[in-house]
């Protein structure tokens, strides 16, 4: 898409100067002063929502620091909620077929989801208050209007505001990799308040170690979702990074997506698997496990099928320095 244009600029021939008549740039000392004005109060905004962010997360995670101080063990059970999410962002990065991308960017994408997702905590506490007040619907549209857009929006800008603007952002793909390491931040943190909140209510070393065994196993089976969903809203935020005149309704459709999933779990989580325990007669443990697990695999192999055609279409032309395009003869299936 060709730079937009003043008519003037248009019809002018070259080596006209159009300084503020129709181009500009900075070439006085109030222009200069206007351009390191902007990039102070750019920088200096990022920076206050950063700070505040930090603010915000290290109240969060005080009573989960507390709790490690009193019962070291419990800094296990944090980390190991947070494997099953480890493990399928490690295989998204895995299935990136171009180059690997910089720990720095990983580890920063990750750090960033963390303090932003404050931001959907409160959100969430927010529009809970008016929601769910709405007798037999409020939960539902709490799930749908709140949580799912809210969270996977927070996710989503962890990926934008730093990853998306480097350089080794380069593919596609790429985007569902960021976006798989925002979804592992989003369940880290998550799975710490909640663990957090269960044990700090029970008394006992017993008691304590069955409570944090429970939610552990609970929440180490949510955080794939997280993952799963943010990974397809970052694919096709990299769909947008590298198809400009149409990134405004790509990131649109991939927020949709991803939070209608979200929310779709949020939903049915809590009913399907008692509704399965009923009919088949197994254990409601059991039955959330087999859920869970089927719920993901259904949302894991959309984004399966988005990152197993780029890759077959990345082999298929041979995309890497030096390597000549190859004929393709194989016709994909439309993409949703």
């Amino acid at each position: 898409m060709s730079p937009l244009r003043d008519p003037i600029e248009r019809s002018a021939g070259d080596g006209v100067d159009l300084y503020d008549v129709s181009t500009w740039e900075p070439r006085t000392l109030v222009d200069r002063l206007a351009v390191r004005l902007y990039r102070a109060i750019s920088y200096g905004f990022r920076g206050i929502v950063l700070a505040v962010a930090a603010l915000i997360t290290l109240s969060l995670l005080v009573s989960p620091a507390l709790l490690v101080v009193e019962e070291p063990f419990l800094g296990a059970f944090f980390a190991l909620s947070a494997v099953p999410a480890l493990a399928l962002a490690a295989y998204i990065w895995y299935a990136d077929v171009t180059t690997s991308e910089p720990l720095s960017l990983l580890v920063g994408t990750f750090v960033l989801t963390i303090l932003f997702a404050t931001f959907a905590a409160l959100g969430n506490a927010a529009g809970g208050a008016v929601l769910q007040s709405i007798p037999v619907v409020g939960m539902v549209l709490f799930f749908y209007l709140i949580v799912g857009p809210l969270e996977e929006a927070v996710k989503l800008l962890a990926v934008r505001v730093l990853a998306f603007r480097s350089d080794s952002f380069d593919a596609v793909i790429d985007g569902a990799v960021y976006g798989a390491v925002a979804g592992l931040g989003f369940a880290a943190i998550e799975n710490a308040i909640y663990i957090s909140g269960v044990v700090a209510e029970v008394e006992g070393s017993a008691g304590l170690l069955a409570a944090a065994t429970g939610i552990t196993t609970v929440r180490a089976l949510v955080g794939p979702g997280h993952v799963i969903y943010s990974a397809i809203a970052g694919y096709y935020l990299g769909l947008a990074k590298f198809n400009p005149e149409n990134a405004g309704p790509l990131v649109v459709k991939g927020l949709l997506v991803a939070a209608v999933i979200h929310a779709t779990y949020n939903s049915t989580a809590q009913v399907a698997p008692d509704l399965i325990a009923g009919a088949t007669g197994i254990g409601p443990g059991l039955a959330f496990v087999g859920y869970v697990v089927a719920f993901d695999a259904t949302a894991g192999y959309y984004l399966y099928r988005k990152i197993t055609r780029y890759r077959r279409r990345y082999r298929q032309y041979r995309v890497g320095e030096g390597d000549p395009a190859t004929e393709v003869t194989e016709i994909d299936p439309p993409n949703r």
